[in-house]
């Protein structure tokens, strides 16, 4: 599909969503769901309370006939969804940690798990903190075509209208993603999995009964939910499996840390922590980096030499691709048999 045609597309989304947003006077998001909710539904709208009109409804079908995602690659589907997630971020003000994780950062985590990883069979991957499930299916739709192997993808979060965009993301891109409406520092009812990717939420996490079985927990007060998630992700990781994470860069950096690596040492090997380009961060705090970590097992071991480093800026091709195939290289001098 060409970008004009993308671009075709998501303006019929956005006409239809404000179209409905206008009858049912609600947020973008809230009517961008039942919009594509609608479209799913094979072009059924959905009245409530006489809302919307029959008039409205006759527009909006007539619209919905000119949509068509059945020839729309799961790559094309996911840029759609969202360019109007980052208008309904723009029109409803929705919160930073809502705000989905940037195309260049996910297909870097991509490469990493896929340059770590040794793909010969169907693999698993989890995202405890799904959100929109725009990373889960670039990571998927990536590794999928690079490694020619079919995927199976676990998603769990506890905000139910960024769960519901997620169900939109993988019903339209056909992926066998299962998600679950749940807080996933509770007990997950999912198996073992090959990988995890996630950005992860940042901040204190309140419910201090629900983490008594962490070791990550804080001795004193509230724990850091990401802390909570990386243990988490690592209980749910098979022997052998990796995690990648975006961080805070200041993730080594509090009181909590000492704990937080002595965790890592017991269970995990930490075999990356690569800074991203300050140009993608308007602050200084709020600066990310991607942590490599491999869940302990028969068969694992301790890179000789953590992979370490700063991405260089995305303007600069041959510098990142410089950068990438240093990665090659300490992967063969490190991972491999």
């Amino acid at each position: 599909m060409s970008q004009s045609e993308v671009e075709q597309l998501y303006t019929l989304l956005d006409e239809t969503t404000t179209i409905l947003r206008s009858a049912l006077a609600s947020s973008y998001l809230d009517a961008f769901i039942e919009n594509v909710d609608n479209i799913i539904d094979d072009g059924q709208v959905q009245v409530e309370d006489g809302q919307p009109t029959e008039a409205v409804v006759k527009q909006l079908q007539e619209k919905y006939a000119e949509i068509n995602f059945s020839k729309v690659s799961p790559e094309d589907v996911r840029t759609v969804i969202q360019l109007s997630m980052i208008k309904a971020i723009k029109e409803d003000s929705i919160q930073s940690n809502h705000q989905m994780t940037p195309d260049t950062i996910g297909f870097l985590m991509s490469f990493l798990l896929e340059r770590v990883t040794k793909l010969s069979d169907e693999f698993t991957i989890l995202d405890p903190s799904v959100g929109t499930a725009n990373l889960l299916t670039t990571v998927i739709n990536h590794l999928q075509a690079e490694t020619k192997q079919k995927a199976t993808g676990y998603g769990i979060d506890n905000d139910d209208s960024m769960l519901a965009v997620a169900s939109i993301n993988v019903a339209l891109q056909k992926l066998p993603i299962t998600l679950y409406h749940q807080d996933a520092v509770d007990s997950l009812d999912i198996p073992l999995v090959d990988m995890v990717v996630s950005d992860l939420p940042v901040g204190y996490y309140p419910l201090d009964d629900n983490t008594k079985n962490y070791e990550t927990r804080a001795e004193k007060g509230h724990s850091y939910v990401h802390h909570l998630l990386i243990e988490q992700s690592i209980n749910y990781l098979k022997p052998g499996g990796f995690g990648v994470f975006l961080i805070p860069s200041s993730l080594f950096q509090t009181e909590e840390s000492k704990q937080f690596v002595e965790w890592i040492n017991r269970h995990a090997h930490m075999q990356g922590l690569i800074n991203l380009p300050d140009e993608l961060f308007t602050t200084k705090q709020g600066q990310k980096s991607i942590l490599l970590l491999q869940r302990r097992g028969p068969e694992s071991k301790q890179a000789k030499q953590i992979l370490l480093g700063t991405f260089p800026s995305f303007k600069n091709k041959p510098e990142l691709a410089k950068f990438m195939r240093e990665i090659d290289k300490w992967v063969a001098s490190n991972l491999a048999e």
